[in-house]
């Protein structure tokens, strides 16, 4: 019975609450404005809030627990008479106090869940408090010049700006069909605009700026209603008053703003970001250039890449206005003479600090520093100096200079000589046609910017240069126009007009992209720049030719100029360079198959690969020295150091000591004069010996063919090097200090220990003996002419002369068969006597003739007595043992050739000692510092490495890298983009 009355009661409730629910009543959102009931309810009119029936058999959720409630089921109940309480007015308030619990609540928690994740995201972001740095100090004290509650109160009113504002009921409906996607979400957002509201509701007046009821805007009747109109000029007032102070403030963050960059740049450097910088632009650009300043142009790939080239007259200003772009005094100057005599190339780029450096250098020169200014001047003027050759005085070796600084424009400069008109005193002949051929191959590149630099001070029918422009652009299509000491123009010109006419391009026939004006100073070489600019700004603030319009505001100053160039280089760059890469790339492909064609088995080694290649070739040549055995070097030293000193022996020695009676005399002369060559001539010619042989040794490692590895193209490169080397390398100075010791102590001893010695004595004299009677038989043939044999075999026959020293030869010959110890000159009788004889015979003899003669008869006739002396003292070595008492036989020749052959193997044996110890591996360090000098000489290097192999493969290298840092460059200057 009570189950049945319990389901009964739960039926009245649901009909109750379906009654309740269908009732048309106001929501407590709206009261909210119309702004506020669009953006927090979407999905409902705003013009009729109602909330949509209640379905009692869908699943339910809950806001905060997000759990799905119990489902009812509907129960069949017949519909028959129930008992009907007037109880309806407690049921709606309790509903109506739940639905503001359960708005507390979800405002509650979604007040919680946004503070949370506010703090999540808060503790997430960076601490940006040490870069407040970066914003300027004004901006922190606007609220000091400005009046922002005025001008809260000048803005339109809410419902104005409601008006402004998106159909959010339109973008609500849109979005209705997503909302099965997006509900969990959907419902943690809606709790959180709940709550929103609830605080929006809750909130007290101060709190907001803005109150979106109409409530709120009826209660502002405390302030004065302001028409629209003079709103506005409250307004302007209020913006009057501060533009001056706006102003002010702009000129000031102008004059901060370098230092601000400078800042930044530096902080950059210091690593604050953790990163490493690339390299700028216009580095990677200036870097092309100079590969392409030295690339042989072959194959007709010409430079067209853009560079700005500043020509003049000589003395017009060019430098100067070189100098105001790159805002430093970087140039030397002179009064009237030529101080530009090479192309000087200026790669201007942004930086933290203010410095130059030079391409082939790392020293950097602060341009903030007068003394670094003036070491930096007197650099370049080294280096023009250094590029001219003997005989000329301008020259076309390019010297390449980078300045960076805070604010420069990005370009790439090139200053040429001065164009002269008459070639005065002290120059070369031919330096006008140079300098015309300088500007003419600068200029003559399709996309060079020509910057064109007249003097305003001097009549423009003087001018030069601008003839030469109009040759080479006749169109003007990269021709810009600088007039330059325009303040000088202005005083000293009648016409004002004049000048007009020249910036409008009416004067000169040629035509130019742009015009402009500029003051480059008041003629004082030692102005800063800053002064400069100063008297240029204030020239032209006081010129009656902008007063009067006949320039341009745009047309003045080195600042607006230096805007407009780099624009138009930045221009022609992105126009110019993929075409020339493409240019570089189709270059690449034909010199990489004319290499597969010609050298199909070789590597591409360019002249450095090669340079390097024959280095360790040369190095190994070189240590390949010490693998010579000692025995070689003995056996070479002591056969070449007899052929040296043989003949002095003979002639010096041997053959006066000879000329004496008995033993005593000839030991004592052969002792005499052995001591005296000791002491003179033998340890330097055997110093001399030893460097000969070895030098070549080492010609022979080094020019020894290496079978099929033998390279012919190293070959030059080798001999140089050798040349080098011997010239450079100096034998120690001691040697022959210690060799003369050891050379005289061999040649005092004389005692000889066994037999083998004696014979090789022998034998050693015999080879001696036989060679010199060689010799000899040779001089006398030449003497007399061929014998009865060769006449009738060879029909060959005699000069006068022959005839005539064979007549003096046949009487000579009779003379010593008379006296066979006749001695080794003639006496004037005796002479007189075998003049007198061929006389009879019909022959005229001079006595000289006869002396000379009888110098060779003699000789042949004392060696072959000589050898017939050493074949009797074979069997002497008993007799030498006894020192030849009681006999015959003195063998003192033999023991005087057992000395010098003793004293020769001794000399051999220390030479090799010097050499294998020291002085080999002084020659190598000597090749090696010859190498590393020539790897340093470029010019050497190219002298010495030729040929069309050589030649391919440095153009394909250059090529390769010319092509890939232009690919570099496009990639960067896109990303730029």
């Amino acid at each position: 019975m009570w189950r049945t009355r319990a389901a009964a009661a739960c039926v009245i409730c649901r009909s109750l609450a379906n009654s309740s629910y269908g009732m048309k009543r106001k929501s407590a959102l709206q009261n909210l404005h119309l702004v506020s009931r669009s953006i927090h309810h979407p999905y409902y009119p705003s013009s009729k809030f109602q909330r949509p029936p209640l379905r009692i058999s869908i699943k339910l959720f809950s806001s905060l627990n997000r759990l799905p409630l119990r489902k009812t089921k509907l129960l069949n109940v017949k519909h028959g008479y129930q008992f009907h309480r007037n109880f309806w007015l407690a049921r709606l308030a309790s509903r109506l106090l739940k639905v503001r619990y359960l708005i507390l609540g979800s405002a509650v928690g979604g007040g919680y869940t946004a503070k949370k994740t506010y703090d999540q995201w808060k503790d997430m972001m960076p601490d940006l408090n040490e870069y407040k740095w970066i914003v300027p100090d004004f901006v922190w004290e606007l609220d000091e010049h400005i009046d922002f509650e005025k001008l809260i109160k000048a803005l339109p009113d809410a419902d104005d700006l409601a008006k402004l504002l998106p159909d959010f009921d339109k973008i609500g409906e849109s979005f209705t069909s997503l909302k099965g996607f997006f509900s969990p979400g959907y419902n943690l957002v809606s709790e959180v605009i709940g709550a929103s509201d609830l605080l929006l509701l809750l909130g007290s007046p101060g709190e907001t700026a803005f109150r979106a009821t109409d409530q709120g805007y009826d209660n502002d009747k405390q302030f004065k209603k302001i028409s629209d109109k003079e709103k506005i000029d409250q307004l302007q007032e209020e913006l009057l008053r501060t533009q001056l102070k706006y102003q002010r403030m702009l000129e000031r963050l102008e004059k901060e703003n370098k230092e601000l960059r400078k800042l930044v740049l530096q902080r950059d450097d210091k690593g604050i970001h953790q990163r490493k910088l690339k390299k700028s632009l216009i580095d990677m650009y200036s870097e092309v250039l100079d590969i392409l300043s030295d690339y042989d142009a072959s194959y007709n790939t010409q430079d067209h890449l853009p560079r700005v080239v500043v020509v003049g007259d000589q003395s017009a200003g060019k430098t100067s206005v070189l100098e105001m772009i790159a805002q430093a005094r970087i140039f030397p100057r002179g009064s009237g003479e030529m101080m530009t005599r090479s192309p000087v190339k200026v790669t201007l780029s942004e930086g933290p600090h203010h410095v130059a450096l030079f391409k082939d250098s790392s020293r950097e020169f602060d341009l903030t520093k007068e003394e670094d200014l003036a070491a930096l001047r007197n650099e370049i003027e080294i280096r023009m100096r250094n590029s001219v050759k003997e005989g000329c005085t301008v020259s076309t070796e390019t010297i390449s200079l980078s300045v960076k600084g805070p604010g420069l424009q990005r370009m790439v400069l090139v200053d040429l000589p001065g164009v002269i008109s008459t070639v005065t005193s002290g120059m070369a002949p031919d330096t006008k046609e140079t300098i015309f051929s300088i500007s003419k191959a600068y200029m003559q590149n399709p996309n060079a910017i020509i910057l064109c630099i007249q003097d305003g001070s001097v009549d423009a029918e003087r001018s030069i240069v601008t003839d030469l422009v109009s040759q080479m652009d006749p169109q003007g299509k990269r021709t810009i126009f600088v007039l330059t000491k325009v303040d000088l123009a202005e005083k000293n010109v009648a016409s004002p007009s004049r000048i007009q006419q020249i910036i409008e391009g009416k004067l000169f026939p040629m035509k130019a992209l742009g015009y402009f004006a500029v003051v480059t100073g008041k003629g004082n070489s030692s102005e800063s720049i800053e002064s400069i600019k100063e008297y240029e700004e204030e020239f032209f603030q006081n010129s009656k030719l902008l007063k009067t319009c006949m320039l341009k505001a745009h047309q003045v100053t080195t600042k607006n100029l230096s805007l407009a160039v780099s624009d138009c280089f930045w221009k022609m760059v992105r126009e110019s360079v993929e075409q020339q890469a493409d240019a570089f790339k189709a270059t690449r492909f034909n010199l990489e198959t004319e290499w597969k064609n010609n050298y199909p088995r070789l590597r591409e080694l360019d002249r450095n690969e090669l340079f390097e290649k024959a280095k360790n070739e040369i190095l190994d040549e070189v240590i390949s020295l010490t693998q010579v055995t000692p025995k070689h070097w003995e056996e070479i030293l002591q056969k070449t150091l007899w052929e040296r000193v043989s003949t002095h022996v003979i002639e010096n020695i041997y053959l006066p000591a000879a000329q004496t009676m008995n033993s005593g005399t000839f030991n004592t002369t052969v002792d005499i004069k052995l001591k005296q060559w000791t002491d003179k001539q033998l340890p330097n010619k055997a110093v001399e010996v030893a460097w000969e042989t070895l030098q070549e040794e080492f010609s022979r490692f080094m020019t020894e063919p290496k079978g099929k590895e033998h390279d012919d193209i190293f070959d030059k490169l080798k001999q140089a090097v050798k040349e080098e080397s011997i010239k450079r390398h100096k034998w120690n100075e001691r040697a022959e200090d210690s060799l003369r010791v050891i050379q005289h102590n061999a040649l005092e001893d004389r005692s000889i220990s066994d037999k083998q010695q004696w014979d090789a004595a022998i034998h050693f004299m015999e080879e001696t003996l036989q060679s010199r009677l060689k010799d000899t038989e040779s001089v006398i043939e030449d003497m007399v002419g061929p014998d009865w044999k060769k006449r009738w075999l060879y029909w060959i026959g005699r000069t006068k002369e022959q005839n005539i020293r064979n007549e003096t030869k046949n009487e000579l010959e009779k003379l010593i068969k008379c006296s066979e110890e006749h001695a080794a000159y003639l006496a004037n009788d005796e002479v007189t006597t075998v003049r007198k004889n061929l006389e009879a015979r019909g022959v005229t003899v001079d006595p000289c003739l006869i002396k000379d003669t009888w110098h060779q008869i003699y000789r042949r006739y004392f060696l072959k007595t000589a050898l017939n002396h050493c074949n009797l003292c074979r069997r002497g070595f008993y007799y030498y043992q006894r020192h030849f008492v009681d006999s015959e036989l003195e063998c003192n020749d033999i023991v005087l050739f057992w000395r010098i052959q003793r004293m020769l193997a001794i000399t051999a044996n220390t030479l090799r000692q010097q050499l294998t110890n020291t002085e080999v591996r002084r020659l190598e360090k000597n090749v090696k510092e010859v190498l590393e000098d020539f790897a340093e000489d470029n010019e050497k290097k190219v002298k010495l490495l030729t040929g069309k192999r050589v030649q391919l493969a440095e153009d394909l290298k250059k090529v390769r890298e010319i092509q890939e840092k232009l690919e570099a460059f496009i990639e960067a200057l896109h990303q730029e983009k």
